[in-house]
C-alpha cells in the first residue's frame, strides 16, 4: 500500500504553518502569496489551481489523516475538478481510505502535481460518467479554495474546512470568526465528526475529558434558530450568551430538540472567541 513518504510527512508537520496568508471577503477565506518553494503546502484559489491541473492532468492525491496516496487524472469539471483514479490499484487505495465503503464524506487531502503541494478536499462517492478502466464506476470531485458545486454554484462549507485543515490553516480561519459563525462551525464539526476542528472551537478546560465523552455521543447537531445581535455590538464584550434552538441526536438517548445557551468567551478584546465547554456540558 502506498504510504506518504517521510519527506512529505516532515514537510507537512514542520513548514505547513509557515505559509503567509491573507484574508479575503465573503466565502473565499485565504490565499497564499506566491512562493518559489515548491514543496510547501499551498492554499491556492480555484482559478489558479484550475490552471495548474488542467483537464487530462495526472497527479497524486495524499490523504491527510491516513497518509495513503493514489494517482488520479482530471477528466472534466468547470467549477471544481472531476477526477478518476488512474488504475484499479489506485481505486483500491482510495476505497481503503474510506474504510472499504464509498461515501460523500469530505476529506482533507494534498494534491501533489509537478512538484507543488496544494491543499484540497475530496469526497469518496463515484457518480456520473467515467472513461478509465479502473474499477471505479464514474468520477469523484476535488475542491480547491473558492471552487463551487456544479449544481448549486455555491461554495461547500465542509470542503472549505477540509482545504484549510489540509493547509494547516484552521486556527487562522477560526481567529477571524464572530461568535455566531463559530457556533455554526462547531455544529458542522460535530456532524462530520472532526475532532481536530472541534478542539479548535472549544476553550481548553479541566472538563475536557467529560466534554470529549459528550461529543463522542453527540452524532448530530442541527441549528434551527439563532438569535443575532449586530456583530459590532460585540466589539467591547469578552463574554456573550447566545440562545440557540437545536435538533440533536445522542447515541445513547436518541433524537431531541432543545434551547441551548451557548456561552462564547475570549481572554481579551484582541483575542479570538471560544465556546465555553463547561456551559455546554451543563446543557447536555
Amino acid at each position: 500500500m502506498k504510504k506518504l513518504p517521510i519527506i512529505l510527512l516532515m514537510i507537512h508537520l514542520i513548514i505547513v504553518c509557515l505559509l503567509p496568508m491573507k484574508c479575503m471577503a465573503d466565502d473565499v477565506f485565504y490565499v497564499d502569496t506566491d512562493s518559489p518553494i515548491s514543496l510547501m503546502i499551498e492554499v491556492l484559489p480555484w482559478d489558479i489551481a484550475n490552471q495548474i491541473i488542467p483537464n487530462g492532468k495526472i497527479f497524486t492525491v495524499i490523504d491527510v489523516e491516513t497518509g495513503l496516496q493514489f494517482k488520479v487524472q482530471r477528466r472534466a469539471g468547470k467549477n471544481h475538478a472531476d477526477v478518476q483514479p488512474l488504475s484499479l490499484e489506485d481505486t483500491k487505495i482510495m476505497k481503503k481510505i474510506y474504510n472499504g465503503r464509498w461515501s460523500w464524506n469530505r476529506r482533507a487531502i494534498i494534491t501533489f502535481v509537478d512538484g507543488e503541494m496544494i491543499a484540497a478536499s475530496m469526497h469518496g462517492m463515484p457518480h456520473g460518467a467515467g472513461a478509465i478502466k479502473n474499477g471505479f464506476p464514474g468520477h469523484f470531485c476535488i475542491h480547491f479554495l473558492g471552487s463551487t458545486t456544479h449544481r448549486s454554484g455555491k461554495i461547500d462549507t465542509i470542503h472549505t474546512l477540509m482545504i484549510l485543515k489540509a493547509g494547516g490553516k484552521i486556527e487562522d480561519y477560526l481567529n477571524e470568526l464572530d461568535p455566531y459563525e463559530l457556533i455554526k462551525i462547531f455544529a458542522t464539526a460535530v456532524n462530520i465528526h472532526d475532532k481536530e476542528i472541534l478542539t479548535h472551537t472549544i476553550a481548553k478546560t479541566e472538563t475536557q475529558l467529560k466534554l470529549t465523552t459528550i461529543l463522542n455521543e453527540l452524532t448530530y447537531l442541527g441549528i434551527t434558530h439563532m438569535s443575532f445581535l449586530p456583530v459590532e455590538d460585540l466589539n467591547e464584550q469578552i463574554l456573550v450568551e447566545i440562545p440557540v434552538e437545536v435538533e440533536f441526536n445522542l447515541a445513547n438517548k436518541g433524537k431531541g430538540k432543545k434551547d441551548i445557551n451557548f456561552v462564547i468567551r475570549r481572554d481579551s478584546l484582541i483575542d479570538r472567541w471560544y465556546i465555553d465547554g463547561q456551559s455546554f456540558i451543563k446543557e447536555f
